[in-house]
């Protein structure tokens, strides 16, 4: 199954809701948000910096990954939602691997 990093950053009202659920309830609400699509939360962290949120989730498509991140940046509650597509070591090895017929510009 695929795995994504959705990392968010809260504006005012987001950090809020926070302090009212805890970081364990929102854990527990994309446990539920990952298992509505067949999929699962490998972790959650929060952080210090320019990202206050960083999910590890599986997911079994990249709609899937882009419905969930459409979902969480739609309620408002963030400034910014990014989505990024992870690869294994084995599949970047497959990638690199890959008999690719690319011409670079000018060559």
């Amino acid at each position: 199954m695929p795995k994504f990093l959705i990392k968010g950053t809260y504006n005012a009202d987001g950090l809020k809701g926070l302090r009212k659920d805890k970081a364990s309830g929102r854990e527990k609400a994309l446990v539920a948000a990952c298992g509505a699509y067949g999929g699962k939360l490998d972790i959650l962290y929060y952080a210090l910096g320019d990202d206050d949120v960083f999910g590890i989730v599986d997911l079994s498509s990249h709609v899937h990954a882009a419905s969930l991140a459409i979902a969480i940046a739609a309620s408002g509650m963030f400034t910014s939602v990014k989505t990024v597509a992870l690869l294994t070591v084995a599949e970047m090895d497959q990638a690199l691997g890959e008999d690719t017929k690319y011409r670079p510009p000018g060559s």
